[in-house]
């Protein structure tokens, strides 16, 4: 650990030893202060020496996680990589220990029936019944013999768990083409694919199932058979042993919550969440599948129109999809997404990105050349008041592919923002992590549209993280309800089709001429393309997680798959098995639906810039304070209502998705 409070890691001197010593610290420093806190005599025990003792214990642990073991989704060495995924699951399996303990459970019952715990509020009041609340969910009230298998089933899902993304990760498979085979994508395009070494004379290029060379190539390649096959290499992701694993784990999930007195995961798992319960999300999926139907059906005709027009015919299928949808894109509105990406080089997006959420929320980010770093390409940022003083938070952002790097997009909590005992507070720091188009010696990083999306998208979730002024660490940053996390991030997507932002930093690469307005308008107007078929898609995922974790799951996840599938609008494709590379179903097992559920909240709590004006200082400034600063301080549905002055509806949800509320 360094002395900098916003360096906690000289990331450049890691090696495997290094990560092992510094996580096995991080366990031996907790395990040296529970002891002292379950050593704590009868009768003496006080907040101070039990919860916020606690609470310093856990950090340490939480440090080497967020920082050492972090090193497992980033880190370009291949043995620091490899031991940090060793000590990602034990870090992982040592909290489930620690919240297993008898004698910690003894020492936070015994505080929890003091004078003072029935004095507590606010946060205090919120951290006690949490632990509580978990300690139950636990299975603290079974005998003995039950908890223990309950502790078993845990410490199996997190092996499981590790297992399960590692093989995502680790997957590496495309398709190899001819240049012929590459028609329908540009110049700039081919010239990234790696070239094919062999014996041929002709020219041969690997396509791989990275992100930035996956989506182009179904949008674009005019060869059906070439779509096919790379996409159903994409649905085969994670292998027959990730399915396995996955079928696994959902036994094991069903079994602890029958122990613990639920019908079902899903039971379990809502019981905490914003929805509360099964039958509430239920109710909330069939309710969008109906209010879908007629707008899902109209656009696969549409499709199916499309592929008749440019092929004579053909039944429509998945692979076909975002093909037709960008082919309609330019012959309808007339929009080419690769044209359009000439207008958002990274950098100006990375510079709307910032003068954006700097003047909505009163901060400056200043660039900190002398941070540590895990490899050349990642950049840091700290975060001052735009008023002055000193800087009280940092971010990263490793925004380009490499072998073996954790595969999609998204934000890592480094450090938790939290009060410390000594009253000072820890500054948070986190990590946007994704997958964007490299720069090369000619063409700087180009992004298409979505891709803007999704870096806004995941900004939000760092604004979240290190803006946040909770107290206590429980409730830092994005540690809110799993179905209203998304909410924030959800609501900063609609900046990318704001006129006015846009305008403010969409520059041709080249030219350095602005976004045409008529070719905004066209994207505005091309919004819900499709939107029936996007959300349906994402129904399909959000019903299949659900179905697994549900009464009457009968085992068999491709079945289940196959027999939802519909619900997508296509055929399920034969052979494959996509949830062997769907990683959302660890960590948001029985809780993909929050996707859409937090969308409702996040597109509702956007009205307030709508009326206001999306770069208005003042609704920022109230937006910050009663969402972000509070993170998971109170319920979600609360945060909504402070901001909105309201109760939230679906309206502008509804209406984003080009339907009548």
């Amino acid at each position: 650990m360094t002395a900098d409070a916003l360096a906690p890691v000289e990331f450049e001197r890691l090696t495997p030893e290094v990560v092992a010593e510094a996580c096995q610290a991080g366990m031996d420093a907790c395990d040296a202060a529970i002891a002292a806190i379950v050593a704590v005599p009868a009768g003496a025990r006080t907040f101070a020496n039990t919860m916020l003792a606690l609470e310093e214990a856990v950090e340490h642990v939480a440090a080497a996680s967020g920082t050492y073991a972090f090193m497992a989704y980033v880190s370009a060495d291949d043995a620091i990589r490899e031991d940090a995924r060793t000590w990602d699951e034990r870090l992982d399996k040592y909290l489930v220990g620690l919240a297993f303990r008898e004698d910690l459970y003894e020492a936070v019952k015994a505080f929890s029936e003091t004078a003072e715990a029935a004095r507590l509020a606010g946060e205090d009041a919120r951290y006690l019944e949490r632990e509580l609340r978990d300690y139950r969910r636990n299975g603290f009230g079974l005998r003995p013999g039950l908890r223990a298998r309950v502790r078993e089933i845990f410490d199996e899902l997190v092996q499981i768990g590790v297992q399960f993304r590692n093989a995502i990760d680790d997957w590496d498979d495309g398709i190899e083409v001819s240049r012929e085979e590459l028609a329908g994508l540009p110049d700039s395009f081919i010239e990234g694919l790696t070239l094919v070494e062999g014996g041929s004379d002709e020219r041969r290029y690997r396509v791989s199932l990275d992100y930035p060379e996956l989506f182009p190539f179904l949008s674009n390649a005019e060869s059906e058979e070439r779509r096919q096959e790379l996409f159903l290499k994409d649905q085969r992701k994670g292998g027959e042993a990730n399915v396995e694993r996955l079928e696994r784990a959902i036994r094991l999930r069903n079994e602890a919550a029958g122990l613990l007195g639920y019908d079902s995961w899903a039971a379990y798992v809502v019981e905490v969440r914003m929805a509360k319960s099964r039958a509430a999300v239920d109710g909330f999926l069939a309710d969008l599948r109906e209010r879908l139907r007629l707008k899902l059906e109209s656009d696969l005709a549409e499709l199916r129109k499309a592929k008749a027009e440019h092929t004579g015919g053909g039944d429509l299928r998945q692979w076909d999809w975002r093909f037709y949808h960008n082919r309609l894109m330019k012959t309808r509105y007339a929009v080419d997404e690769f044209e359009v990406a000439q207008y958002f080089p990274l950098q100006a997006c990375l510079d709307g990105l910032f003068q954006v959420t700097q003047t909505m929320l009163g901060v400056r980010y200043e660039p900190a050349p002398a941070a540590p770093r895990w490899h050349p390409d990642v950049r840091a940022f700290d975060i001052y008041e735009a008023a002055g003083g000193e800087a009280f938070a940092r971010f990263y952002m490793d925004l380009f592919p490499r072998p073996n790097k954790y595969g999609h997009a998204a934000a890592f909590t480094m450090q938790r923002g939290r009060q410390r005992a000594d009253r000072g507070y820890q500054k948070p720091i986190s990590a946007i992590v994704a997958n964007f188009t490299k720069p090369t010696e000619t063409q700087p990083s180009l992004l298409r549209h979505s891709e803007v999306v999704t870096l806004f998208h995941e900004f939000g979730h760092i604004l979240h993280q290190t803006l946040t002024r909770a107290q206590r660490a429980q409730f830092s940053g994005t540690a809110t309800e799993r179905d209203f996390v998304e909410a924030p991030s959800q609501m900063l997507e609609h900046w990318c089709w704001e006129p006015e932002v846009l305008a403010g930093f969409a520059r041709h690469h080249q030219t350095g001429g602005p976004l045409p307005r008529e070719l905004l308008d066209a994207m505005i107007a091309a919004k819900n393309l499709d939107s029936g078929v996007v959300y349906s898609r994402q129904l399909f995922f959000a019903l299949l997680d659900f179905a697994y974790h549900s009464p009457g799951f009968a085992g068999d996840t491709t079945a289940t798959a196959a027999a939802l599938h519909p619900v997508s609008g296509f055929p399920f494709p034969a052979g494959s098995h996509f949830q062997s590379g769907f990683g959302h179903l660890f960590g948001y097992d029985a809780g993909y639906y929050g996707y859409l559920w937090s969308h409702v909240f996040g597109d509702d709590m956007y009205t307030r810039f709508e009326a206001a004006g999306p770069l208005d200082a003042a609704t920022g400034a109230q937006y910050r304070k009663t969402v972000l600063e509070r993170g998971g301080a109170v319920d979600g549905d609360e945060l909504v209502r402070g901001f909105l002055g309201r109760e939230p509806n679906s309206a502008a949800f509804l209406r984003g998705l080009g339907l009548e509320a």
